[in-house]
C-alpha cells in the first residue's frame, strides 16, 4: 500500500519545490543526478510508502540488503506504516565523483513520540547511478 503525495503539493523532502517537479521525477524512473537528490527522494519514498524505490536505490553492500525482497518489502512497509515523516533537514553535503556523504536530520514520530535521528549517510555511484550504502547515527 502506498500513500499518494499530491503532485502539486510541496515536496516533503524539504526542497520547497512541488512534488511533481522534485522527487516524483525520480520515483517515476529518472536517475537522481546527485547523492543529495537521492537522499531527498528516498525520504519522500519512505513518507509515501514507496518500498520498491527504497529497495531499488539501496546498494548491495548495505547491511539490510537481502535477496528476500518479500520480507524486505514487509519490513519497509511496517516501518512506514507506524512512522510519521514530518521533515527532512539537510545539515551537510559532501559531493564526490563516485562517493558522497549527506548528513541529515529526519524529524519523525511514532505513536506520538519523537523518533527523530541524525545520520551521516554514504552513497556510491555505480554505472552512473547513485545508491545508498550505509550511515552512521550522530
Amino acid at each position: 500500500m502506498s500513500l499518494k503525495l499530491a503532485v502539486n503539493s510541496q515536496c516533503i523532502c524539504g526542497s520547497k519545490k512541488k512534488y511533481k517537479k522534485c522527487c516524483k521525477l525520480f520515483h517515476d524512473g529518472e536517475n537522481p543526478p546527485t547523492a543529495l537528490d537521492l537522499m531527498r527522494s528516498r525520504f519522500s519514498a519512505f513518507a509515501s510508502h514507496n518500498a520498491d524505490y527504497i529497495i531499488k536505490t539501496t546498494h548491495y553492500d548495505n547491511p539490510e540488503f537481502t535477496l528476500n525482497t518479500k520480507a524486505w518489502l514487509s519490513d519497509i512497509y511496517n516501518f512506514c506504516e507506524y512512522t510519521d515523516f514530518n521533515a527532512l533537514k539537510i545539515l551537510e553535503f559532501i559531493d564526490g565523483k563516485n562517493e558522497s556523504f549527506v548528513t541529515f536530520k529526519a524529524v519523525l514520530s511514532q505513536n506520538g513520540l519523537d523518533a527523530s535521528f541524525t545520520e551521516k549517510s554514504r552513497f556510491l555511484k555505480v554505472d552512473g547511478k547513485w545508491y545508498y550504502v550505509d550511515g552512521i547515527f550522530l
